[in-house]
């Protein structure tokens, strides 16, 4: 999960990731990073994480990161949460970028609309809420999509 600076949108990914993975038993590592360097070792902002926790959804222990360009090795699939941390992902990628493996959160929601999570770093919290609900709803189709798939791997072969 990818924003700008690692402390509003993508724990709040990250935490909701987490907890739905935790839910239905999947095995998956879940982080979040920022394309900025501004953050770096910064927690939560106190709206997600309290909005977070209305959820249920403890971010408290989320420490921010930077996206390295060895994450497009790393992880399976990438969502970022708008085009500028798409286009900031493929420059910091350099070589070892991969199209097939980033795409806009959203698009799991609506495919190819390309739709952006707005940034409520200069919202009051019912943005924040706004967010949640919208990240809550992509991570539930992620869940959807990836978890079957992963229980057949995971079945004997007959």
């Amino acid at each position: 999960m990818v924003c700008l600076g690692n402390i509003c949108r993508s724990p709040l990914a990250e935490g909701i990731m987490k907890d739905k993975t935790k839910q239905h038993n999947l095995n998956w590592q879940v982080e979040s990073v920022g394309t900025g360097n501004y953050n770096i070792g910064d927690p939560a902002h106190p709206l997600s994480q309290k909005v977070a926790k209305l959820h249920g959804v403890d971010i408290s222990r989320h420490r921010a990161r930077q996206y390295k360009k060895e994450d497009m090795l790393d992880f399976d699939k990438i969502y970022v949460m708008d085009r500028d941390n798409y286009n900031d992902v493929k420059k910091m990628s350099g070589d070892l970028w991969n199209a097939g493996k980033i795409d806009l959160l959203m698009n799991e929601v609506y495919p190819s609309e390309n739709l952006e999570v707005p940034d409520p770093w200069y919202s009051k919290e019912p943005a924040y809420h706004t967010v949640y609900k919208m990240m809550d709803e992509a991570c539930e189709s992620i869940i959807k999509k990836y978890a079957a798939t992963e229980r057949n791997t995971l079945l004997p072969h007959q």
